[in-house]
C-alpha cells in the first residue's frame, strides 16, 4: 500500500499507526495530547489589533481587502504587535505561523468571520390589534408609469447605475409601494403612489388604511402606535402633526436596525413575490387600477392565507380587537386638514399682513389678530398653493386653523391695495376695541364721540377726582427715635482778609498733628524700617506718651522712644 492509502485507513478507522497511550498501549483514538494545547504566544490585544486592522479594510459588501498576510507584516514591521516568541536563553526571536494566528484569532472571538456574526436580537410582542402598526415603503423596482403607455418594465440594460440620466428622468413616475402591518395579526395594507418617499405619499397611506372599507376588508381604525424608520419622510413635521393630532404614538427605530420592523418587511416580501410578480402577465393602465388590483390580491390573501404565528388567517386574527380598542378614524377630508407642516413664526405688519415664502399672506380674517402679533403659519400639502395655515385657538379651547389667502401683486406691483376713491377700512381689532374702551374711561364719557369732545376740551382725565386736595390732611406717620451719631471733624481753612502790598505778612506753617490712628500706622513702619516689630502694648504706650497725637517732623524721634522704651515726650523735657 501507498502512504496516503495508509493514512486514509487510519484517518477512517481512527487510528494513528505508532502512537503510545501513557499506560502503553497502542493509542487507537489517535496520537497524544500536547502539554501546551489550547495555548498561544499571541496575547489578546495582539489578536484584537490585528482583527482591528482587517476591519478597517472590509468594504460595504462585506469583502475584507486586506490578507491576514499582509496585515500580520504591516503590524509588526510598525511594531504594533509581536506576534512570536522569543528564547530567553538565545535570545533568538520565532514568529508564529499564519495558521497559528489565525486560529488564536477564532480562540479569542476576534476572527473577522466572527466579528461579522449578527448582534443577538429579541422579539417584540404586541397586546392587541391595532394597538401597533409597522409602515415602510419600498420602490417597486420593476416598473414605472409612463403616461398612456401604463405600467411599464424598467430594462437593466436603460436604467441601471451606469445610466443615472436615465433614472433621474422618470424619477417622478416612479412607482412606490407603502405597506401597513398590523404587529398582532400581521394584517397587510398596501397602498402604491407616485413620485418618491414624501411626508405627503406617508400620511396618504396612513390616512387610506385607516379609513374603512366596507365589509370585504375589515382593516380599519387609528392605531395607538406606529412604527416607522429614521427617514425624513417618516420624522417630517406634516407626518408628526397629523400623528399628534389623532394621538398615534411614533416609535422611530434606531438608523441601521431595520429588524426592529421585521413585520412588516416580511410583508413587503410577500408583496412584492406573492403580488408583483403578476404584473409580468397583464398592462395596468393608471395608479388606481394599481391599487385596485393590489387592494384585491390584499383582501384574498389576509382573508385566506393562515399566519404560522397564531395559526389563523391574517383577518380572523384582527377580527378579535375589542369596542374599545377600536378607534374609529375621522372622514380623509378631516384627517387631511391635520397633516400640516412645521408652522413658522411670523409678525403681522401694520397692513395686517404676513411674510412666508417670499410673498405676503393676508391675516386680516384671521380671529383676534393684531398688529405686532406672532402668528404660527403653516402650509397643508393637499390645498391649494395659493393658501396657507394659521394655528389658533378655538373657542372651545382646542386647536383650530384658518385658512389664509396670498396677496398677487397687479400689473404695477400692488398687492391688495384699495383703489383710490374707496372707503374701506381694515377689521377692528382688539387692540382698535380696548383702545376706545380705555379712552372712555379716562375720560369720562358714554360714547367714543363725547370722549373725544372732552380730550379737545383738555378736560382733566377721570374727571379731575384724582387730582390732589391741598386740604386733605396728612397721612400720620410714625415717630422715629432719633439715632445718636459722631461729631465729624472737618480742617476748615483760615481766611485771609486782603491786606496792602506792603503790609503783607506771611501766613506761619503749623503742622497738623496725626491722630492716633494715623500715627500708629506711621509708627508701624518707621519701627519696622529700623528692624523693629509693633506689638499689641505699643498701642498703650503711644496714647500715654502722645495723647494729642504728634507731627510728621516727630515720627522718627517717637519711633526710637517705643524701641528703646524711654519716657521722654516728643516735644517735652524727659
Amino acid at each position: 500500500l501507498s502512504t496516503a492509502a495508509v493514512y486514509e485507513w487510519a484517518r477512517k478507522n481512527h487510528a494513528r499507526p505508532g502512537v503510545v497511550a501513557r499506560n502503553g498501549a497502542l493509542n487507537p483514538v489517535g496520537r497524544k495530547r500536547r502539554a501546551d494545547a489550547g495555548v498561544s504566544t499571541l496575547t489578546e490585544v495582539e489578536a484584537q489589533t490585528i482583527a482591528a486592522y482587517l476591519l478597517q479594510t472590509k468594504r460595504a459588501n462585506g469583502k475584507v481587502l486586506a490578507s491576514l498576510q499582509d496585515a500580520v507584516d504591516e503590524l509588526r514591521k510598525k511594531g504594533e504587535i509581536q506576534a512570536g516568541r522569543v528564547n530567553t536563553d538565545t535570545g533568538e526571536f520565532t514568529p508564529l505561523s499564519l495558521s497559528a494566528i489565525n486560529r488564536a484569532l477564532r480562540r479569542f472571538n476576534c476572527h473577522p468571520a466572527q466579528l461579522a456574526a449578527p448582534t443577538p436580537k429579541v422579539s417584540l410582542a404586541s397586546a392587541h390589534p391595532n394597538q401597533v402598526w409597522q409602515i415602510d415603503p419600498s420602490i417597486c423596482v420593476l416598473y414605472y408609469l409612463r403616461g398612456e403607455a401604463g405600467l411599464r418594465a424598467m430594462p437593466h440594460d436603460e436604467f441601471y447605475k451606469n445610466k443615472p440620466q436615465n433614472l433621474a428622468r422618470i424619477a417622478h413616475e416612479r412607482v412606490w409601494r407603502y405597506v401597513v402591518s398590523d404587529h398582532t395579526s400581521g394584517t397587510i395594507y398596501v397602498h402604491y403612489v407616485l413620485g418618491a418617499e414624501s411626508g405627503q405619499n406617508l400620511c396618504d397611506a396612513f390616512i387610506a388604511a385607516m379609513q374603512p372599507r366596507g365589509l370585504a376588508d375589515p382593516f380599519c381604525g387609528v392605531p395607538f402606535m406606529v412604527m416607522v424608520d429614521p427617514g425624513s419622510a417618516n420624522t417630517s413635521a406634516m407626518f408628526m402633526n397629523l400623528c399628534a393630532a389623532l394621538d398615534v404614538q411614533v416609535w422611530i427605530n434606531q438608523p441601521g436596525c431595520p429588524w426592529a420592523k421585521g413585520g412588516v418587511e416580511k410583508a413587503n416580501d410577500i408583496v412584492e413575490r406573492r403580488f408583483e410578480h403578476r404584473l409580468k402577465f397583464y398592462c395596468v393602465e393608471s395608479l388606481a387600477a394599481l391599487n385596485q388590483a393590489a387592494w384585491r390580491w390584499m383582501r384574498q390573501f389576509n382573508g385566506q392565507a393562515e399566519h404560522s404565528r397564531h395559526g389563523m388567517t391574517r383577518y380572523a386574527a384582527w377580527m378579535t380587537i375589542r369596542p374599545e380598542q377600536l378607534r374609529l378614524c375621522p372622514p380623509e377630508v378631516l384627517c387631511r386638514r391635520l397633516a400640516n407642516t412645521a408652522p413658522l413664526e411670523r409678525t403681522v405688519s401694520v397692513l395686517l399682513r404676513v411674510s412666508w415664502r417670499g410673498r405676503q399672506w393676508d391675516v386680516a380674517g384671521v380671529p383676534g389678530v393684531m398688529v405686532g402679533a406672532k402668528l404660527q403659519i403653516a402650509h397643508n400639502a393637499w390645498d391649494d398653493a395659493n393658501t396657507a395655515h394659521v394655528l389658533i385657538t378655538g373657542d372651545d379651547g382646542r386647536p383650530a386653523h384658518c385658512v389664509v389667502p396670498v396677496l398677487e401683486k397687479d400689473a404695477y406691483g400692488f398687492q391688495g391695495a384699495v383703489p383710490i376713491g374707496e372707503f374701506r377700512h381694515m377689521p377692528e381689532t382688539p387692540a382698535d376695541t380696548q383702545r376706545r374702551a380705555v379712552e372712555r374711561i379716562a375720560m369720562d364719557a358714554a360714547t367714543d364721540d363725547e370722549a373725544a369732545a372732552r380730550r379737545k376740551a383738555k378736560a382733566l382725565p377721570f374727571g379731575g377726582r384724582l387730582a390732589d386736595d391741598p386740604n386733605e390732611p396728612e397721612a400720620p406717620q410714625p415717630a422715629y427715635v432719633p439715632r445718636r451719631g459722631a461729631p465729624l471733624q472737618v480742617d476748615v481753612p483760615a481766611v485771609v482778609l486782603p491786606t496792602p502790598h506792603a503790609a503783607i505778612e506771611r501766613p506761619r506753617y503749623t503742622p497738623t498733628p496725626l491722630n492716633h490712628a494715623e500715627l500708629a500706622r506711621a509708627l508701624k513702619l518707621r519701627m519696622e524700617q529700623r528692624g523693629g516689630s509693633w506689638l499689641p502694648e505699643h498701642w498703650a504706650q503711644m496714647v500715654m506718651r502722645w495723647p494729642h497725637g504728634a507731627t510728621e517732623e516727630q515720627l522718627d524721634d517717637c519711633a526710637v522712644q517705643l524701641l528703646r522704651g524711654g519716657l521722654r515726650i516728643a516735644g517735652g523735657a524727659a
